[in-house]
């Protein structure tokens, strides 16, 4: 059988590799296999994105499933209500971070976090297959909305930090909404934690004319700049669904996600002897320094947000988290919450009186870049043994990829799971050093792609 599903969810240029007419099987599809039941439903400002969370309502109610539409919102808040709605599994017509020509769809399951890819490869058969499963005439589901579910989630958020000291400290902070549904929480929860709250890009816009919607630090020029402008503590930034966050310090400085990663991460590990935190091979040695120092436990996984989180419920770990800023909290839900992440991190300041900057500087110092290599469609699965055979001598971790480990630094290639190239990650104590070991990796795919 054929693969739709890439490294998070199903991804393609809108109306070209992505059509109203595969949003429907897919959603036919998920109701076969997840359903029948309630099956929660929403998406995020890109364009397209009531052509085709209609559409995927309308494959849903086929099945015999039941939908109800949350409305526009952050994949994290449908990932919240899907439980607490007693919904068999959820939808969420989004594509990420991906440009704006992009849609595409994310399943989770009863317990909000995205299906398993075990499940993944069941709706994959059903949906070139086509066999679904077809309701009779009486069995046809409802379609409901729900206008709380934006409510309860800020509300159970709020539960998790420390209000009465942040409404004390009244922190300024800009919010960049990514002109996507992030908009649509963070302000309004950081205002009820009693901060000053000036937006950017708020308004939902599916040509992203503010910004490009991944939160890389070329695409936050304007955050850093309205940070400093207007005497702000703290700048937010996600991407277009919201389920991660990017952070600005005091003096415009934009955080690595594995700095706020870092910060969150110590914190929380302080709290529990013993504690357990789940990242993939992709995170760098800042992580593995706070692991030490608090004494915790790190569990390695292959790259993936849908990795991380069913790890993090398997080993009930206290903390998840990604090198690109996405934060897995537990106590409130065990997938990437850039609304979440947010509080977390104004909670943390306000608790240990320190700004941002000051945060920061109490962490050790890395530098890391990237780089993408294009690799001819038909070699991108083969490259693997060819990289394996041209590191044989060095150090390596092989759990997704390969991740070669120096005495200095590391470098980590592994195929993107959405496009024709491998990713070169880089990490060393100077960026010189850093854009070597890069270059090394570039170098190694592109002898593996040669011989392969």
């Amino acid at each position: 059988m054929g693969k739709i599903f890439g490294t998070n969810g199903v991804r393609g240029i809108i109306n070209e590799s992505f059509t109203v007419d595969m949003t429907l099987d897919i959603a036919r599809a998920v109701g076969t296999i997840l359903g029948p039941g309630k099956i929660a439903i929403s998406r995020d400002s890109r364009m397209g994105g009531d052509m085709f969370q209609r559409a995927a309502t309308a494959g849903l109610l086929s099945t015999g499933c039941s939908v109800i539409d949350i409305g526009p919102a952050p994949t994290p808040t449908l990932q919240f209500n899907i439980p607490l709605l007693g919904c068999v599994g959820g939808v969420v017509i989004t594509a990420s971070h991906n440009p704006p020509q992009f849609n595409g769809i994310k399943v989770m399951g009863s317990s909000g976090i995205e299906v398993t890819r075990e499940i993944e490869s069941k709706i994959e058969d059903v949906y070139f297959s086509k066999e679904f499963r077809i309701a009779d005439w009486n069995e046809i589901g409802s379609a409901t909305k729900d206008d709380l579910a934006l409510r309860r989630y800020i509300d159970a958020i709020k539960s998790h930090v420390d209000i009465d000291l942040l409404k004390k400290r009244n922190l300024t902070v800009v919010v960049d909404g990514a002109t996507s549904v992030g908009s649509l929480v963070t302000p309004i929860l950081m205002r009820e934690l009693g901060c000053k709250v000036v937006s950017i890009n708020s308004q939902m816009d599916g040509m992203f004319p503010g910004r490009n919607p991944e939160p890389l630090p070329e695409n936050l020029r304007d955050l850093s700049q309205t940070v400093v402008s207007v005497g702000a503590d703290l700048g937010i930034a996600h991407d277009g669904d919201a389920d991660r966050a990017t952070f600005v310090d005091e003096t415009g400085r934009i955080l690595w996600g594995d700095q706020s990663f870092a910060i969150i991460a110590k914190h929380v590990l302080n709290k529990t002897p013993g504690s357990t935190l789940v990242t993939p091979v992709s995170s760098g040695r800042l992580i593995e320094d706070i692991v030490d120092e608090t004494g915790a436990t790190i569990d390695w996984t292959e790259v993936g947000s849908v990795v991380v989180s069913h790890r993090v419920v398997e080993i009930n770990a206290e903390l998840g988290g990604e090198e690109n800023g996405g934060v897995f909290y537990p106590a409130h839900q065990s997938v990437r919450d850039g609304a979440m992440t947010a509080a977390q991190i104004a909670d943390i300041m306000v608790q240990e009186n320190k700004n941002l900057s000051a945060l920061v500087s109490d962490l050790p110092i890395y530098f890391s870049t990237k780089q993408k290599v294009p690799v001819p469609a038909e070699k991108k699965d083969e490259l693997l043994d060819s990289l394996l055979n041209i590191t044989k001598d060095y150090e390596t971790i092989t759990l997704d990829g390969v991740k070669i480990v120096f005495d200095d630094g590391w470098i980590l290639c592994r195929p993107s799971g959405t496009e024709p190239l491998w990713r070169c990650f880089a990490e060393a104590k100077t960026q010189d050093r850093a854009n070597e070991l890069c270059d090394l990796g570039v170098k190694h795919i592109n002898q593996a792609i040669s011989v392969t």
